[in-house]
């Protein structure tokens, strides 16, 4: 073991400034580099292995010898006990690290930031007024007030405080927005944000605190079916993608979602027979819809014009064409704000209840309602699928006739 070298020798070896590594005794050492940088080191072994752990550069007031045989005691006692300071100063850096790192993350995981991350990541495949919808209310009503807060740090009674002001005289936008909130903690939950407690969660949570709504039922708009023959006369005229996805919608009693996003695989225009998969269907029930020959006329119309998976395209995206694909071609009708796209499932249940002798439960089988009836139940044992072809073909027959304002009148 080398000497212990005192102050006085150590300046003697300071002042002579060799680039070398000395011994100072008990397994302190101290290093001159080329350079002239000056520091102290222990070098010790453990495990059955030498190690060597710098102490820091010297420094005549901050880090004088006796400081570093100090900090050269504290890590032999640590030696014993079988701890390699290197390594535990390593991992108490690496520690240090992550914690600022969740700092860093805390701070920058603001509601507002997360809200954006889901508007940016969603913008593709929403439509421009779905866009803007998020967008403008929680920039409203959300934003002021938990927009710049860590996400971790939200709780409910955050949410009701924007809730409560619009939760009676804004119902429908006040669901819409706790609807976006909720999606907003479940993105921060998913990625470990915060802890797994939604704020914005309705039941057993904020209804306890919100007052309860006075619910409207608001009915679908619906065209009178008789008429139903000159507006698909004029449908017919108009191009585009929209016009054709509005033909097939009223022809087949489909809802708004099932038309749009129908694939060229549900289709077997051999059999004349339309398939929707359960997963795409409001019942969970997978749907047969028999084709009409005007239906089946359309389909093959646009199989000419196929330019990917979706019968109904969006020619930009290749997806599948937006919500108001088919309401931007009311509007261009004339019927904005008079009727709307789903309220042609009315139509076509009004003239089958007055114009055909169709049992009830073949019209609802052919809308894919559920049937609360028992005794309806019981008949529905198979799909009805051949009363249903005959019942489609004679409404595509009536909405595809001649309307009464084209009927010329020949007198002798």
């Amino acid at each position: 073991m080398s000497k212990r070298v005192t102050k006085l020798e150590l300046d003697q070896i300071i002042k002579v400034g060799k680039p070398k590594r000395y011994p100072l005794g008990d397994g302190l050492y101290f290093t001159i580099t080329k350079q002239g940088s000056m520091s102290f080191g222990i070098r010790y072994q453990i495990h059955g292995k030498t190690d060597y752990k710098g102490i820091g550069a010297f420094h005549k007031v901050n880090n004088t010898l006796g400081m570093a045989r100090a900090k050269c005691e504290a890590y032999r006692v640590k030696i014993k006990q079988g701890i390699n300071p290197k390594v535990e100063e390593q991992q108490e850096l690496a520690f240090k690290q992550a914690e600022a790192r969740m700092v860093e993350e805390r701070t920058s995981s603001t509601f507002k930031n997360i809200a954006l991350e889901i508007i940016n990541d969603r913008k593709s495949e929403w439509a421009p007024k779905t866009l803007q919808a998020w967008e403008n209310t929680l920039a409203t009503y959300a934003f002021p007030i938990i927009g710049n807060m860590p996400v971790a740090d939200i709780d409910k009674t955050h949410i009701a405080k924007i809730l409560k002001p619009i939760w009676l005289s804004k119902p429908d936008m006040a669901k819409k927005l706790r609807w976006r909130m909720e999606a907003v903690f479940s993105r921060a939950i998913f990625y470990d944000l915060r802890p797994v407690n939604n704020p914005a969660l309705y039941k057993d949570n904020l209804e306890v605190i919100l007052p309860a709504q006075k619910v409207k039922v608001k009915s679908h708009a619906a065209l009178p079916y008789a008429d139903l023959p000159d507006f698909m006369d004029k449908l017919s005229k108009l191009d585009g993608f929209g016009a054709r996805a509005l033909e097939i919608c009223i022809l087949n009693a489909t809802r708004t979602s099932e038309t749009l996003k129908a694939t060229w695989d549900e289709f077997d225009l051999e059999e004349g027979v339309w398939t929707i998969p359960a997963e795409r269907m409001k019942m969970g029930a997978e749907h047969k819809i028999p084709l009409s020959e005007h239906s089946i006329k359309l389909v093959r119309r646009m199989a000419e014009a196929k330019m990917c998976e979706f019968v109904f395209p969006n020619s930009n995206s290749l997806k599948h064409l937006s919500g108001s694909g088919m309401s931007s071609v009311l509007d261009r009708m004339g019927y904005k704000d008079v009727i709307t796209v789903h309220g042609f499932r009315s139509t076509f249940r009004d003239y089958i209840a007055e114009e055909t002798r169709y049992e009830n439960i073949v019209a609802e089988m052919a809308l894919a309602h559920g049937i609360d009836s028992k005794v309806e139940r019981s008949y529905r044992r198979g799909d009805l699928l051949k009363r249903r072809k005959s019942m489609m073909e004679l409404y595509s027959n009536y909405a595809c006739s001649t309307p009464q304002s084209k009927v010329v009148s020949i007198t002798g």
